[in-house]
């Protein structure tokens, strides 16, 4: 064909030539009659020639690049083969599979009972977490007892460990007073901080006078606690750190350690801002903040007011509910889609209210009556309806003064039940109204505060919270509450362990209850002396529901009575801010929905919720990989409540390899003598042996803890023996392939080069592997060592190849390429599963595989996509010889997601294939070849609009930019004129605090440039494999281009070869695999952002007792400033608005 093509346009060409040179002889000849008379003639004839001649070549552009499929599929054949045969040879796959073959008579293979599983797993949680409970429990009546026997001493001197001065001398080398010696020793159990587990010691937060006679009678009381301290850590070995916020504002933690500052030498921790401590305090509580922006609120008023609603929201959690009004003519939602409801204060709430708060700006005149009204509405409408939290309902104002006749609006809404409390915070120097809100907040049983600067708001704030608590303390009512999951970001490891792979397992949860004056003469005023608490690390819960029961995809996870993620492996707390990893703004109010996002109905999250116990069933797209690569699992999940918390548990068996477990016995001797192999691992996250119990037993890892516990050296190790009678019969199964590994290894003249590693995994959490090459020689430097967390056991998931391998049938090799990010280096990683088969249940026992160079694959590959020149071409219908280094073809090795191998150009290796040829991907996705599946990811961060944030005001002339500069000067000269105070001159703490509050709320400004919390969707690529082969042509304007595609046999690979001189790039754009932010209209994020989920609330409500003594209700403080500076800041004032 292509030979009769060729001939026929040589052809054409000589009949064209000749055509013309007939024209020039007539026309020489000078007959000229002639020519105009058969011109017209010969001139169609040499248009029809060239049309003709046109239409030919055209045919040859499509036909010169024929390819031809049964040369691609010889090619694709040979290179499986090829791959095959390296992959069997140097990971030794036969050798393994036969070894378990051999044991299937003397194995069981048992069903797993995942409901029965999931009640056990909630047993041994909830023993675990009443322990802890029992610890404070008793911390709170030695609190209290001290308390009782304690007699208030104004005058008192007592010299404590305060955890910022100890171990520090001054100039003359002498110890600072409330320092002094103070015994610290790493300590493995407390992440290997110097501790001293003999000691507490006491935190005082820098805006905190640390000799101020109620810190000194508080830490003389606390001081009893010690005992108990120690007591309960040796009761609970398990118990991390334990300690009592005082409402005072100093913190006694247990064991003592050093406090370091920030790098300004402030310590702006304080406890009675932590969630345990706030939820502790009080019960759950309906709030509305009504802030007055009326004209008379501008300037430093209003950045006040500001900081007090960000200090008001602060103190809100999960179980509580809130809205902001803004009022001045007319009011205002500062939300207006959350009109006239509430809406859960989970931290995504709170940080959405803060953003708006800063926008704020003053106009017009106060009416503050009408403000009332409206929060009056909203929290009757939610008692009505049964929203909210159905408890204690309250009214922030916050306002520099009420004019008007505020009295009716009392009368008609709120008297005489004054079931709703109203807090007064009256802003600014200015008394002439002080009267007015101090009456609204005493008429209301709430709480009147003067706030005149910025460094007063954190502990005017904090007074709402010992009222609401009134209830609760003459009741003794001593509720024990469980806090949502939070990073402790006080202790110096959490940076460290930020750089961790199984981020979910950074959170912990805390247990704590309220500490009351049991005093009788004080009972009624209800006198909060503060909340004793302990932490519980998740990652420590989850041990209780050990990987090696649940199988390869299997997992646990923990819920809140909100539905909100306390602990599960796909939660992702942090994201990366350049090249530093923070906290998301929502990271604790991650909702199970938007993990488990395939639950639709959200069936699952609602019996959840409830507290029920049962079970589903669902089809689920699970992503691994970092999201690049989509499995389809059938997913079955367990769940229940563990009771005494307000949490749920459930864990989930994917059916196939995860529905049954094999047991199988070995001596221990036997199994012993191949646990001492040097080539053997086991998962040093998992808890064969508990080592945390016995202080001596810390420092053990988990392999020289099982070794201690067989050898009957420490025969009282907590182990677990039905993993341990796992792993031994592993280590004997799979102790043949050292033998085989080492025999290739040392025949050195055999070996290929660019083969680095031979490694396997059991379900155990057993490792071997055998470096064929040693580290100065491998490019894969950090495959399976200590940084490599995706590809080795960890609490939190199996190793990636394992569970890949996991979904190919046994003796199939799956090969992948690692991510770039991973820095793992030009490598391929091939994995088959093994399997155990008894009667019609199989099991999967492990996996194994072999790591090799690219370098290595790549030349396998060059040598075969080769024909010779002496190839015999005449039974070939195409391009013969068909050479892949030829340049006018592109040839390339992709993987099952669409990944690249194999590329002339090295730099497409790891690559999503469509982003390097669009218009290929685009059609081979058309033919059905590969589907494209949509993920969804809603924890994803996005770029905020700058413009939804922040506008730019533009510099219209220098003396503008010369009155800014002016204008700056004088708002920072008169903050610290505002700022200095009689108190602030002896205690310069206070300068401290203010400074630290008024840059977060500049620095709040600036968000436009960060990233905010999103929801994206991104596709994933899934090679279909019932379409082995296929090939077609693509026309793309003036060209076209063939290509072909061959799946390679036994692999999850397939081959292309392509046309390459003819670009498509114009008429077919790449295909990317960039997340797209999911775009909501307004209404429908309106509806998204006011929905309120099923939620379990907390049993108990404290909102009102008979004996309270609602006169003590708040007073302003005196400070006396002179009237010359009190005229200069006001002319300061006036001439910076």
């Amino acid at each position: 064909m292509e030979k009769y093509q060729r001939a026929t346009i040589a052809e054409l060409m000589r009949i064209v030539a000749a055509a013309g040179m007939n024209r020039r002889t007539w026309g020489n000849a000078g007959n000229a009659s002639k020519w105009d008379r058969n011109g017209p003639h010969r001139g169609r004839l040499m248009l029809l020639l060239w049309i003709i001649l046109s239409s030919s070549l055209c045919l040859m552009v499509e036909g010169q690049m024929k390819l031809s499929p049964e040369t691609v599929q010889q090619w694709a054949v040979s290179f499986g083969k090829e791959i095959a045969a390296l992959s069997a040879r140097y990971s030794g796959a036969k050798l393994l599979q036969k070894k378990y073959k051999d044991v299937e008579a003397v194995v069981k293979i048992e069903e797993v009972d995942g409901e029965e599983l999931v009640k056990k797993f909630a047993e041994e949680m909830e023993e675990m977490l009443g322990r802890k409970m029992k610890s404070v429990k008793r911390l709170v009546e030695a609190a209290e007892d001290a308390d009782l026997y304690h007699e208030y001493n104004a005058t008192l001197t007592f010299e404590y460990f305060n955890s910022m001065l100890i171990n520090t001398v001054d100039e003359d080398r002498n110890p600072l007073s409330l320092g002094g010696e103070f015994a610290l020793e790493e300590n493995e159990h407390f992440n290997k901080l110097p501790v001293n587990t003999q000691l507490s010691n006491i935190q005082v937060p820098t805006n905190v006078y640390n000799r101020d006679p109620d810190i000194l009678n508080g830490a003389y009381m606390s001081e009893a606690l010690n005992d108990v301290f120690i007591d309960n850590f040796q009761k609970d070995p398990t118990l991390t750190w334990q300690y009592f916020g005082s409402a005072a504002g100093f913190f006694r933690l247990y064991p003592g350690i050093q406090w370091i500052p920030d790098e300004n030498g402030v310590v702006t921790f304080d406890s009675r801002n932590r969630n345990w401590y706030i939820q502790a305090a009080t019960s759950p509580k309906d709030v509305v903040i009504v802030v007055d922006v009326s004209g008379s609120m501008k300037g430093l008023r209003l950045t006040i007011a500001k900081h007090t609603i960000n200090t008001i929201l602060d103190t809100l959690g999960e179980n509580d509910f809130v809205n902001i009004i803004a009022y001045s003519d007319y009011v205002r939602y500062v939300e207006p889609c959350f009109k006239g409801t509430l809406v859960q204060a989970d931290l995504d709430n709170r940080e959405h209210f803060k953003l708006l708060v800063d926008g704020l700006h003053v106009k017009g005149e106060g009416k503050v009556k009408n403000g009332m009204k409206e929060s009056f509405k909203i929290l009757n409408e939610a008692a009505a309806l049964g929203q909210g939290s159905l408890c204690n309902q309250a009214i922030m104002l916050i306002t520099d003064g009420a004019m008007e006749d505020f009295q009716s609006v009392f009368e008609e809404f709120n008297w005489p039940e004054r079931r709703v409390r109203v807090f007064t915070y009256l802003i600014g120097r200015e008394m002439t109204f002080a009267e007015n809100v101090k009456w609204i907040a005493c008429n209301n049983k709430g709480y009147y505060t003067h706030v005149s600067t910025l460094a007063d708001v954190q502990e005017n704030v904090m007074e709402y919270l010992h009222v609401l608590s009134r209830p609760m303390v003459i009741n003794h009512d001593h509720d024990i509450i469980w806090t949502e999951a939070y990073m402790d970001s006080v202790l110096p490891t959490t940076k460290e362990l930020f750089n961790s792979e199984a981020q979910s397992l950074l959170l912990m949860t805390s247990v704590a209850m309220p500490v009351f004056s049991k005093k009788k003469e004080t009972l009624s005023h209800g006198i909060l002396l503060g909340v004793v608490g302990t932490d519980v690390a998740l990652k420590e819960l989850m041990r209780l529901a050990p990987r090696y029961k649940l199988g390869v995809h299997g997992y646990g996870y923990l819920i809140t009575n909100n539905g909100y993620i306390l602990s599960h492996p796909d939660l992702r707390p942090l994201y990366k801010d350049g090249k530093i990893l923070k906290p998301k703004p929502n990271y604790n109010s991650v909702d199970l929905a938007e993990v488990e996002w395939e639950d639709t109905e959200q069936k699952l999250r609602t019996a959840m919720v409830k507290g029920e116990t049962g079970t589903l069933a669902l089809d689920v797209r699970a992503s691994v990989d970092k999201g690049r690569r989509v499995m389809f699992l059938k997913n079955d999940y367990f769940y229940t409540v563990i009771n005494e918390t307000p949490f749920s548990l459930g864990i989930v068996l994917t059916r196939g390899y995860g529905e049954y477990i094999f047991i199988g016995n070995v001596s221990v001797e036997e199994g012993l003598h191949d646990l001492l192999a040097p080539d053997l691992t086991i998962a040093s996250e998992w808890t064969y042996c508990e080592t945390d119990i016995d202080p001596a037993h810390r420092k053990l890892s988990q392999l020289q803890a099982v070794v201690r516990y067989l050898t009957g050296k420490e025969p009282d190790l907590e182990c677990d023996v039905q993993l341990l009678q796992q792993t031994l019969f592993d280590a004997v199964v799979t102790a043949p392939m050292e033998a085989y590994w080492t025999a290739l290894m040392l025949n050195t003249s055999g070996m290929d080069e660019g083969v680095e590693t031979a490694f396997l995994g059991t379900r155990s959490g057993l490792m071997r592997f055998q470096r064929y090459a040693g580290i100065e020689k491998r490019v894969a430097k950090f495959f399976l060592t200590s940084v490599d967390m995706e590809n080795m056991f960890t609490l939190d998931h199996f190793p990636v190849w394992y569970r890949r391998a996991s979904e190919y049938p046994a003796g199939q090799f799956l090969y992948h390429m690692p991510r770039q990010e991973t820095r793992a280096g030009r490598i391929v990683i091939a994995t088959t599963a093994v399997t155990v088969t008894v009667g019609k249940k199989t099991a999967i026992a492990g996996a194994i595989g072999v790591q090799m160079t690219l370098d290595l694959i790549e030349s396998k590959f060059w040598a075969i996509a080769s024909q010779p020149n002496d190839t015999d071409c005449s039974n070939t219908d195409g391009i013969c010889p068909l050479r892949c280094d030829s340049f006018d073809i592109a040839c390339y090795v992709i993987d099952n997601n669409g990944f690249v191998l194999i590329s002339k150009q090295r730099k497409d290796a790891g690559n999503f294939f469509g982003e390097i040829d669009g218009s290929v991907m685009t059609t081979l996705i058309r033919m059905g070849m590969f589907k494209r599946v949509s993920l969804f990811d809603y924890q994803a961060m996005c770029k905020m609009n700058l413009h939804s944030v922040s506008s730019a005001r533009p510099l219209l002339s220098p003396f503008y930019g010369l009155a800014s500069a002016l204008k700056w000067f004088l708002s920072n000269f008169l903050l610290f004129l505002l700022e200095f105070n009689i108190c602030g001159f002896w205690h310069t703490e206070h300068f401290a605090d203010a400074k630290a509050s008024f840059s977060v709320s500049s620095a709040h400004k600036k968000r436009g440039d960060l990233l905010q919390p999103c929801d994206t969707e991104y596709p994933s690529f899934v090679y279909e494999p019932s379409v082995k082969e296929t090939n077609s042509i693509i026309k793309c304007g003036r060209c076209q281009k063939m290509f072909v595609v061959q799946q390679i046999p036994e692999s999850n690979l397939l081959m292309l070869v392509v046309q390459a001189d003819c670009d498509c790039s114009r008429q077919y754009p790449p295909i990317t695999m960039e997340p797209e932010e999911v775009k909501y209209i307004a209404s429908v994020k309106c509806d998204r952002m006011r929905s309120q989920k099923i939620r379990r609330r907390p049993e108990s409500c404290h909102a009102y007792h008979a004996q309270e003594n609602a006169n003590d209700c708040g007073g302003a403080s005196v400070i006396s400033l002179s009237a010359s500076l009190f005229l200069t800041c006001l002319s300061f004032s006036t001439l910076v608005s």
